[in-house]
Protein backbone atom coordinates (compact mmCIF):
# COMPACT_ATOMS: atom_id res chain seq x y z
CA UNK A 1 0.00 0.00 0.00
CA UNK A 2 1.22 3.17 -1.40
CA UNK A 3 2.21 5.70 1.76
CA UNK A 4 0.19 9.23 1.50
CA UNK A 5 0.88 12.32 -0.06
CA UNK A 6 1.11 15.57 2.01
CA UNK A 7 1.43 19.41 0.47
CA UNK A 8 4.60 21.51 1.64
CA UNK A 9 2.39 23.09 4.78
CA UNK A 10 1.20 19.52 5.85
CA UNK A 11 4.44 18.35 5.60
CA UNK A 12 6.03 20.64 7.09
CA UNK A 13 3.66 20.59 10.01
CA UNK A 14 4.13 16.73 10.40
CA UNK A 15 8.16 17.07 10.49
CA UNK A 16 7.92 20.40 12.75
CA UNK A 17 9.33 21.95 10.21
CA UNK A 18 9.24 25.00 8.48
CA UNK A 19 7.25 25.15 5.11
CA UNK A 20 10.60 27.19 3.58
CA UNK A 21 12.57 24.13 4.90
CA UNK A 22 10.34 21.60 3.04
CA UNK A 23 10.38 23.89 -0.49
CA UNK A 24 14.26 24.04 -0.21
CA UNK A 25 15.03 20.40 0.49
CA UNK A 26 11.76 19.98 -3.02
CA UNK A 27 13.75 22.73 -4.76
CA UNK A 28 17.43 20.57 -3.91
CA UNK A 29 15.94 17.18 -5.38
CA UNK A 30 15.66 15.70 -2.25
CA UNK A 31 12.03 14.61 -2.56
CA UNK A 32 12.10 12.91 -5.76
CA UNK A 33 8.73 11.98 -5.81
CA UNK A 34 7.45 15.21 -5.64
CA UNK A 35 5.06 16.31 -7.85
CA UNK A 36 3.03 19.97 -8.41
CA UNK A 37 -0.76 19.10 -8.20
CA UNK A 38 -2.80 21.91 -9.30
CA UNK A 39 -5.33 22.06 -6.57
CA UNK A 40 -3.15 21.42 -3.79
CA UNK A 41 -0.17 22.53 -4.79
CA UNK A 42 3.81 20.51 -4.66
CA UNK A 43 2.59 16.93 -3.23
CA UNK A 44 5.28 14.89 -1.12
CA UNK A 45 5.26 11.42 -0.47
CA UNK A 46 5.88 10.39 3.14
CA UNK A 47 8.33 8.01 2.09
CA UNK A 48 10.70 11.28 0.42
CA UNK A 49 10.29 13.01 3.40
CA UNK A 50 11.50 9.88 5.70
CA UNK A 51 14.28 9.21 3.14
CA UNK A 52 15.35 12.43 3.75
CA UNK A 53 15.54 12.13 7.51
CA UNK A 54 12.65 13.89 8.39
CA UNK A 55 11.12 12.28 11.49
CA UNK A 56 6.70 12.48 11.23
CA UNK A 57 5.11 12.82 14.90
CA UNK A 58 2.69 10.33 14.04
CA UNK A 59 1.75 8.05 17.23
CA UNK A 60 3.31 4.55 17.88
CA UNK A 61 1.21 1.39 16.45
CA UNK A 62 -0.99 -0.08 19.38
CA UNK A 63 0.57 -3.12 20.65
CA UNK A 64 -1.12 -6.01 19.19
CA UNK A 65 -2.35 -8.98 21.11
CA UNK A 66 -1.90 -12.14 19.48
CA UNK A 67 -4.83 -13.90 21.39
CA UNK A 68 -7.78 -11.42 20.18
CA UNK A 69 -9.55 -12.12 17.73
CA UNK A 70 -9.30 -10.35 14.58
CA UNK A 71 -10.49 -8.69 11.57
CA UNK A 72 -9.80 -8.68 7.82
CA UNK A 73 -6.61 -7.80 7.23
CA UNK A 74 -5.29 -9.87 10.34
CA UNK A 75 -5.47 -6.82 13.08
CA UNK A 76 -7.06 -7.78 16.23
CA UNK A 77 -10.50 -6.26 17.19
CA UNK A 78 -9.05 -4.31 19.88
CA UNK A 79 -5.85 -3.41 17.43
CA UNK A 80 -8.57 -2.29 14.66
CA UNK A 81 -10.54 -0.15 16.77
CA UNK A 82 -7.35 2.11 17.61
CA UNK A 83 -6.46 2.56 14.75
CA UNK A 84 -9.42 4.19 13.78
CA UNK A 85 -9.75 6.08 16.61
CA UNK A 86 -5.46 6.77 16.19
CA UNK A 87 -6.77 8.00 12.46
CA UNK A 88 -10.00 9.99 14.08
CA UNK A 89 -7.11 11.74 16.21
CA UNK A 90 -5.53 12.25 12.96
CA UNK A 91 -7.81 14.01 11.45
CA UNK A 92 -8.69 16.06 14.17
CA UNK A 93 -5.22 17.06 14.66
CA UNK A 94 -4.79 18.07 11.17
CA UNK A 95 -8.16 20.00 11.12
CA UNK A 96 -6.66 21.59 14.39
CA UNK A 97 -3.51 22.39 13.04
CA UNK A 98 -5.03 23.57 9.42
CA UNK A 99 -7.30 25.81 11.40
CA UNK A 100 -4.49 27.31 13.45
CA UNK A 101 -2.79 27.93 10.31
CA UNK A 102 -5.37 29.99 8.29
CA UNK A 103 -5.33 31.75 11.94
CA UNK A 104 -1.36 32.52 11.10
CA UNK A 105 -2.55 33.60 7.65
CA UNK A 106 -5.74 35.93 8.47
CA UNK A 107 -3.26 37.78 11.22
CA UNK A 108 -0.47 37.88 8.76
CA UNK A 109 -2.49 39.16 5.92
CA UNK A 110 -4.02 41.89 8.82
CA UNK A 111 -0.60 42.57 9.67
CA UNK A 112 0.42 43.41 5.68
CA UNK A 113 -3.24 45.62 5.60
CA UNK A 114 -1.82 47.50 8.40
CA UNK A 115 1.37 47.96 6.76
CA UNK A 116 0.30 49.10 3.70
CA UNK A 117 -2.29 51.35 5.10
CA UNK A 118 0.59 52.91 7.09
CA UNK A 119 2.83 53.50 3.86
CA UNK A 120 -0.18 55.00 2.37
CA UNK A 121 -0.46 57.36 5.06
CA UNK A 122 2.88 58.64 4.74
CA UNK A 123 3.09 58.69 1.03
CA UNK A 124 0.00 60.93 1.62
CA UNK A 125 1.78 63.00 4.41
CA UNK A 126 4.79 63.33 2.05
CA UNK A 127 3.11 64.55 -1.00
CA UNK A 128 1.35 67.44 1.50
CA UNK A 129 4.85 68.55 2.47
CA UNK A 130 6.16 68.33 -1.20
CA UNK A 131 3.70 70.37 -2.38
CA UNK A 132 3.91 73.16 0.47
CA UNK A 133 7.51 73.19 -0.26
CA UNK A 134 6.82 73.60 -3.96
CA UNK A 135 4.70 76.60 -2.93
CA UNK A 136 7.21 77.89 -0.86
CA UNK A 137 9.57 77.75 -3.10
CA UNK A 138 6.95 79.54 -5.81
CA UNK A 139 6.46 82.46 -3.11
CA UNK A 140 10.00 83.26 -2.83
CA UNK A 141 10.71 82.89 -6.44
CA UNK A 142 7.98 85.67 -6.83
CA UNK A 143 9.71 87.59 -3.86
CA UNK A 144 12.55 87.75 -5.96
CA UNK A 145 12.72 88.73 -9.28
CA UNK A 146 15.24 87.21 -11.85
CA UNK A 147 15.90 84.14 -9.76
CA UNK A 148 13.19 82.00 -11.36
CA UNK A 149 14.56 83.00 -14.93
CA UNK A 150 17.92 81.86 -14.26
CA UNK A 151 19.28 85.28 -13.98
CA UNK A 152 21.03 85.58 -11.10
CA UNK A 153 24.30 87.21 -11.90
CA UNK A 154 27.15 86.49 -10.34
Amino acid sequence: MPRPLLNQREAAAACGVSRSTIRRRRESGEFPGAYEDPTRGWMVPVEDLLAAGFTLDAPAPPDLVPSAPTVPGGVSAAGHGQVLDDAAALRAALERERERERERERAERERAEHRLELAEERARSLTVQVEAQREHIDSLRALLPGVGAGGGGG
